[in-house]
């Protein structure tokens, strides 16, 4: 019978040290998928709060069918043209010079049937149950980007600056804090010109 204190054996040893850099490479190599989402920031509920008149004329309502056709104000609307649909809505400022709550800034057409102010004017989303998720983010993305472009505009006019750019800077971690405190008070500003108003109604059946 052979002596088994001469058997040669495998050196486990590395087999841990293997494993930990196999997991290493996955964690490294592989790809996470994310959600896709928007980033909304959602009113306070404040109670007792005053419910205000809001008139036909400062309402854009824009539906999404089953079919993910795109519906303005009952009308069917191609999705690239729903940016300058949008811009013109906000833009109008359809109070006359010299009037109270005439808009000094808005270089629309002054339409009396369209929007008063900026203010007030509200984008009414609508959706069905069979809509698409990436109907409605791409009717989102086209809203957001109208809002963008009137307050790159104004922001322009007042900083010299585009309102996404600030907002990039905004996010800078390197930038001083006092220098993120003047941009943080501009987008500000430039939102109070353009508020972002998109109401969302409940599913229709």
């Amino acid at each position: 019978m052979k002596n088994r204190a001469n058997t040669p054996k495998v050196n486990a040893g590395s087999m841990a040290d293997i494993a930990f850099l196999l997991l290493i490479f996955f964690l490294v190599t592989t790809s996470i998928e994310t959600d896709v989402g928007l980033e909304r920031m959602l009113p306070k509920l404040e109670e007792n709060a005053p419910i205000a008149d809001v008139y036909e004329r400062n309402i854009l309502r824009i539906l999404i069918d089953d079919n993910g056709q795109l519906l303005v104000e009952d009308s069917p609307l191609e999705l690239l043209d729903l940016r300058k649909i949008t811009i013109d809505f906000l833009d109008n400022g359809g109070v006359s010079s010299g009037k109270p709550g005439h808009c000094t800034y808005c270089m629309g057409i002054g339409d009396a049937e369209s929007s008063d102010y900026p203010s007030k004017a509200i984008i009414s989303l609508s959706t069905l149950r069979q809509t698409e998720y990436g109907a409605y983010i791409a009717v989102q993305n086209e809203l957001v980007a109208a809002y963008n472009t009137l307050r790159n505009r104004e922001a322009q006019r007042l900083f010299n600056k585009d309102y996404t750019t600030m907002e990039k800077e905004l996010d800078d971690v390197n930038m001083p804090l006092l220098e993120k405190e003047e941009i943080k008070g501009k987008i500000l500003a430039l939102r109070s010109l353009f508020p972002m108003k998109i109401t969302e109604l409940e599913t229709i059946n």
